[in-house]
């Protein structure tokens, strides 16, 4: 059997698995849909290192989760240098053109306007997996921080700073996408 026939059957046999793998540790079909096919490729690229002292399953699982802390990783460093100083001036005060809207407090059915809701959503879309995750479980779910940063492997400062930025984009996208309508 040769390299290419050897991986046309490991796409067969393994693919479901490794993406539902993928699936459950990312919760984005995209980014599982890709890291499961950067696997393959990998496994293509580098089939004659593999010896056959485990399982290819075993030995795909493990290209899998290398894969994808290679991804959180980047997702990491992006995450870094996202653009925040777009909200604040050298001195760290509030940019006078990024300055914060008052939303009307009178506006309590928000939650129930679909309308709302899509922007919302949209908005939340937009964000870093980790800061969606965040904010979706603190504010929408109502976990406790500590569950959510057990969920994350975070720590607790840091979990802190992925609800500050997330809420600040958040409320610069919703600013945007549904108040200016």
């Amino acid at each position: 059997m040769d390299t290419v026939d050897n991986v046309t059957e490991w796409v067969n046999e393994y693919s479901d698995e490794l993406y539902a793998w993928a699936l459950k540790r990312t919760q984005n079909v995209h980014l599982s849909e890709d890291l499961v096919q950067d696997t393959f490729v990998a496994a293509y690229q580098s089939i004659e290192r593999y010896k056959g002292e485990s399982s290819p399953k075993t030995w795909l699982h493990s290209i899998l989760k290398h894969k994808m802390l290679d991804h959180f990783r980047k997702e990491k460093v992006k995450e870094k240098y996202e653009n925040q100083s777009a909200f604040f001036q050298k001195n760290e005060s509030w940019d006078k053109h990024n300055n914060p809207t008052l939303w009307s407090t009178m506006d309590v059915t928000l939650l129930d306007n679909p309308g709302f809701n899509d922007a919302l959503a949209s908005c939340l879309d937009k964000l870093p997996q980790k800061w969606k995750t965040a904010v979706v479980g603190k504010y929408l779910t109502d976990k406790k921080a500590g569950d959510i940063c057990k969920e994350l492997s975070i720590t607790t400062s840091n979990y802190w700073q992925i609800v500050h930025r997330a809420k600040l984009n958040l409320r610069n996208c919703i600013e945007h996408n549904w108040f200016q309508e």
